[in-house]
């Protein structure tokens, strides 16, 4: 007698299934070439790759320049021809030197301050009003995204003089909150924030809406888990942005105590111009964050190219 299920069923028994032998992987080439794609000429493959090294050469050579300068010791010649990109004898004492010459350590304590706020408040501005500009409904939606548009086309030059007379007016010259201010929001930021949240279908938030879920569910359990790339695309624009500046803190600042690394790092150009092997050591250190932040969030920037997709 065959067993009953619960709805007065009778349970049928399947036939396991016969293991069939696996098929063999084929590679993107294999399947490339499958489909009648062809081979491209050794020369074009040839010309890539020079192209290719070329861009190397130019995006990555002055770096490596400076790193093999910084490591270079007094009794090393940094101008000799041929160039010598690996030092003969490597030392980390112009390292130090920087340091002793200089509060550097100082200085990238408040570019850090001023970088991890403008982190921070563009990652939540800006996905806060890209999401309003994507998903929302309200009159003047429209003017909103052509006013964040116009605001790219004007020079930051054009303006500093009447930003640097508000902060005066507000009493913050001459601290790290008039730093932060100006840039606490991008405009490209909250675009790329746009761009990104328009890429959801529109029937995901339907489904949650007739589940009863209200706009700030909305945004916090469907549509920011599904733009992780931008957002840390928007975290390294917000922090190379503010890490690299030297305008605005130049003009704004004027107590050393909260100078940046940018504008400390300036005295070595005008007091010690002639040992470039200090120069070379503080551009290191000022380059290292950033790299350090790139590595970390490498792997969240590079899935921006399916932002917004459903997955199976």
């Amino acid at each position: 007698m065959s067993a009953q299920t619960l709805e007065g069923r009778p349970e049928t028994t399947r036939p396991a299934k016969e293991r069939r032998p696996r098929r063999p992987r084929k590679s993107v080439r294999d399947k490339f070439l499958a489909e009648g794609g062809r081979r491209p000429p050794a020369w074009q493959l040839v010309l890539r790759y020079l192209l290719l090294l070329a861009v190397f050469a130019i995006m990555v050579g002055p770096f490596l320049w400076q790193l093999s300068t910084s490591l270079k010791g007094p009794g090393e010649d940094i101008y000799s021809y041929p160039p010598k990109l690996l030092p003969s004898e490597p030392t980390l004492d112009n390292y130090g030197k920087v340091a002793d010459l200089i509060p550097v350590w100082d200085f990238a304590l408040n570019s850090l301050k001023v970088a991890l706020a403008n982190v921070v408040t563009n990652v939540v501005g800006a996905a806060l009003a890209g999401y309003a500009l994507a998903r929302l409904r309200f009159r003047g939606r429209k003017l909103a995204t052509v006013a964040f548009v116009m605001a790219m086309l004007v020079p930051v030059e054009s303006i500093i003089i009447a930003q640097f007379m508000t902060m005066r007016e507000l009493g913050l010259n001459n601290t790290l909150t008039a730093v932060v201010l100006p840039g606490c929001i991008g405009a490209l930021n909250v675009l790329l924030m746009r761009n990104a949240f328009s890429n959801i279908p529109y029937e995901i938030e339907e489904a949650a809406f007739c589940d009863g879920a209200n706009a700030w569910q909305r945004f916090t359990k469907i549509a920011l888990p599904a733009v992780k790339g931008t957002l840390a695309v928007v975290a390294i624009f917000a922090f190379m942005g503010a890490w690299d500046d030297f305008l605005w803190p130049l003009i704004v600042l004027s107590d050393q105590s909260n100078f940046t690394l940018t504008i400390g790092l300036n005295y070595l150009h005008g007091t010690f111009a002639n040992n470039q092997r200090l120069v070379a050591a503080g551009t290191v250190i000022a380059v290292a964050p950033l790299i350090v932040l790139f590595a970390c969030l490498q792997r969240f920037f590079f899935r921006g190219v399916g932002e917004g997709a459903v997955k199976g």
